[in-house]
């Protein structure tokens, strides 16, 4: 098995070289691709040297499996040419997520949709991925109407620029050359994450919005979101108030949620027990807890949910789909 890594100087990167390392993938060969800044540069993995080729490079290296992380425009002009060559391009950026001939996969909920046909596979949004990871068996169960979103999201969540800006305002630095933010995210909460489109929502709320729809299969559900910027390193987190057609029961909803793989639920107020970044941070599940009816709605219920954006929101999720292809032999 040849596989690459497109982007593996960027936080996403990173991570996929650190989770790759853990999970007991028959790699014979790996190939690690970034800027051309970046070529020449050395990372480890498996206490072996490897050194930074060009794209260009990669791509005649025919490998089985390609790992993209390096934005939407990159992914658009290469992922076609490297699922021509035969191989299996597995995106991270927004570029085909909303392509209805590409699939938009979270392998707990749709993996059994792949097939050896697919050969660009589109990771979702960090976001969206911790959210129907949650959404979906309680979907299956009580069949949901509405969901509203808000979102706490950390700064590793746009990159390694936002990183900096972050360090260098907790440092006492304001004056900072080429930030990411149009304000201080230290100390401060901005209620926009990416872009503002025409209809006055940001383009991370409307991945919310479309995403969860795809992934879950059900254009009927509706979902409205508001999604805000956090001064937190590791870790998004959601409040998310569900309307189901069914009367949901708050002790089942405890139980399917505890059965479902990849979830746990940490819910227990008496104790102060709850979801929270500092404690999903480096973990590859989704944390659930606060869950509760929603007294002034009916069949109506309210939970807050964690992850670390960067592995299950990104990097553990793209190779959770590499694993499935692999196991069905696929690629």
């Amino acid at each position: 098995m040849k596989i690459g890594v497109v982007g593996v100087t960027g936080l996403v990167g990173r991570v996929m070289i650190d989770v790759l390392e853990k999970k007991n993938l028959s790699i014979e060969e790996l190939y690690i691709s970034a800027s051309e800044k970046s070529i020449g540069k050395e990372f480890f993995f498996n206490r072996k040297k490897y050194k930074v080729i060009s794209l260009h490079d990669l791509f005649l290296k025919k490998p089985n499996i390609v790992l993209f992380s390096a934005g939407s425009d990159l992914s658009k002009k290469w992922a076609k040419r490297f699922s021509e060559i035969g191989s299996t391009v597995i995106d991270n950026s927004s570029a085909w997520r909303m392509d209805p001939e590409k699939k938009l996969i979270v392998p707990e909920i749709n993996a059994s949709s792949l097939n050896k046909k697919d050969k660009i596979i589109a990771n979702p949004n960090c976001s969206t991925i911790q959210l129907v990871m949650v959404l979906f068996p309680l979907h299956i169960k009580y069949k949901i109407n509405r969901v509203v979103i808000s979102t706490y999201q950390s700064v590793t969540g746009t990159g390694k620029k936002a990183l900096d800006q972050l360090n260098q305002e907790k440092d006492g630095n304001i004056n900072i050359q080429n930030k990411i933010y149009p304000y201080s995210i230290y100390q401060n909460v901005l209620p926009q994450c990416d872009s503002f489109t025409e209809n006055n929502y940001t383009i991370e709320e409307i991945k919310l919005i479309e995403e969860t729809k795809k992934i879950m299969n059900d254009q009927n559900i509706k979902v409205t979101a508001t999604a805000a910027r956090v001064p937190v390193i590791g870790g998004h987190s959601e409040s998310v108030n569900i309307t189901f057609e069914r009367k949901p029961n708050i002790d089942c909803i405890h139980k399917i949620l505890s059965q479902t793989k990849g979830i746990i639920v940490q819910d227990n107020p008496k104790k102060n027990i709850y979801p929270m970044p500092l404690y999903s941070y480096k973990k590859d599940e989704v944390f659930v807890g606060r869950i509760r009816k929603d007294f002034s709605f009916k069949n109506s219920i309210n939970m807050w949910i964690v992850a670390d954006n960067l592995r299950k929101g990104a990097a553990t999720n793209a190779i959770q789909i590499a694993e499935y292809l692999i196991n069905r032999k696929y690629v």
